[in-house]
């Protein structure tokens, strides 16, 4: 990975593209020290960060944005539910189906789309939370007593910082490298990692956590991180042999090659998906604190409880099947290998294909399913085994499974970058010849 970083910072557009995404990386950190107006920002930490709970898994998955309710306290948070409701969307819409199949200009208008429908969500989340913060007693509220002049002003500022937010990260996928929307996110969680790490070393110093709970609890996310590395990039490679065709004197196709089904075809989309299911209705109920039964249900969607962490592996799974099946079509698959000559040996061309490949990915997918289900459990479990409570949303396996997905997928796009460009110079050097020596 370093020798990939070292090489791409030798070329000069991927060194104008790696410092464009650090910039922009950083104008988005820079706003977790801009707090929203009219808030008691020590208020706020006391009454909300104090227990845990899903406001102390989304301040780590923020970077810290909610712990002083920034600009980008809710972040891309809205931006994702509203990707995920559009998907879902164009599988009952005809309408949104027909522009996912026009292609270029299909796919921009179902961004713009879900742009509205993002904005939308945030004043939503924004007001429910500005209810919530202004609490029954209004603690959380400094200088003024109109609330709705309060709800208007947090509305508004969460919507222009979630509206921010989304254009940083369209910019860093168009100029930079790797998804934005996913480095991101990434940032937050890397940023938060030092101060949780501080917090326990504090801890431990007055005696209040084990030094050994915290040695075992590290050492064995180490072995996680790399469970989750070979998962990652393991693949199922499906044999396909094209037949030989003779053309005049020549003869084409014979060669062999293999379809690559990886376990973990979805990637961290599933993770992203659960939370953000996971912190809309958290944040509604949140809004809501005397009405009881609001308050049982939230227990459900607190992963810092085990009813939370229930709700949270099980949306996990079935997010993996979800969008591993909007991702791999079986069909398209199978008559693309049939108009191209292609079939996989002892399985016969058309449906037997189809059925063939939509059987191997049900198998595949269990087991990806299954391992994101375990990782998003276990350090939760562990936290609660050792004492190392405060690590746990901070190294939560939501937080690891995001970082090791984006690290691997933005060094694969890295790498294909500087493939391109070895390929690239390569040709325009003029070390291709044809007969007599000439030039191509």
């Amino acid at each position: 990975m370093l020798a990939a970083f070292r090489n791409a910072l030798l070329i000069p557009d991927l060194r104008s593209k790696l410092l464009i995404t650090i910039g922009l990386l950083t104008v988005y950190r820079l706003g977790v020290f801009i707090p929203t107006p009219g808030l008691d920002i020590a208020t706020l930490r006391a009454q909300l960060f104090a227990e845990g709970g899903i406001f102390t898994l989304l301040n780590f998955i923020t970077g810290g944005n909610f712990e002083v309710f920034s600009i980008f306290a809710l972040g891309v948070i809205p931006y994702i539910t509203a990707s995920i409701i559009m998907q879902i969307m164009q599988t009952v819409v005809p309408q949104l189906e027909k522009l996912a199949k026009e292609g270029e200009e299909g796919r921009r208008k179902l961004t713009q789309i879900t742009r509205y429908g993002a904005l939308g969500l945030a004043a939503v989340q924004g007001f429910f939370l500005a209810v919530a913060l202004l609490g029954p007693s209004g603690a959380l509220k400094i200088g003024w007593d109109n609330g709705l002049f309060f709800w208007l002003v947090v509305m508004i500022t969460q919507v222009a910082g979630v509206a921010v937010v989304m254009w940083l990260g369209e910019k860093i996928t168009e100029f930079g490298i790797g998804n934005g929307i996913s480095l991101i996110i990434f940032a937050g969680i890397v940023a938060a990692l030092p101060g949780a790490l501080s917090q326990q070393f504090v801890l431990i110093g007055r005696g209040e956590a084990s030094p050994l709970g915290l040695i075992i609890f590290l050492g064995t996310l180490l072995l996680s991180i790399a469970g989750m590395v070979l998962i990652q990039q393991g693949e199922r490679r499906i044999p396909v042999q094209y037949a030989r065709k003779v053309v005049g004197r020549r003869v084409m196709g014979g060669q062999s090659t293999y379809i690559p089904l990886r376990v973990n075809a979805a990637g961290v989309i599933p993770i992203i998906f659960a939370v953000s299911v996971i912190v809309l209705p958290s944040t509604l109920i949140g809004a809501f604190p005397e009405a009881l039964w609001l308050q049982a249900i939230g227990s459900w969607f607190n992963p810092a409880v085990w009813q939370g962490l229930i709700t949270s592996t099980i949306l996990i799974v079935a997010f993996t099947y979800f969008y591993t099946q909007i991702s791999f079509d079986p069909r398209r698959i199978s008559d693309n290998l049939r108009e191209y000559g292609g079939f996989i040996p002892g399985v016969r061309p058309g449906q037997p294909t189809t059925e063939h490949l939509a059987r191997i990915t049900g198998r595949i997918t269990l087991w990806g399913a299954l391992f994101l289900g375990s990782v998003n459990a276990m350090p939760q479990i562990l936290a609660w085994l050792t004492g190392q409570g405060v690590l746990a949303f901070a190294f939560s396996g939501t937080g690891l499974l995001i970082m090791v997905g984006v690290a691997l997928d933005t060094l694969r796009q890295l790498e294909s970058q500087l493939t391109m460009r070895h390929y690239e110079g390569f040709v325009s050097k003029g070390r291709i010849r044809g007969r007599g020596g000439r030039r191509l």
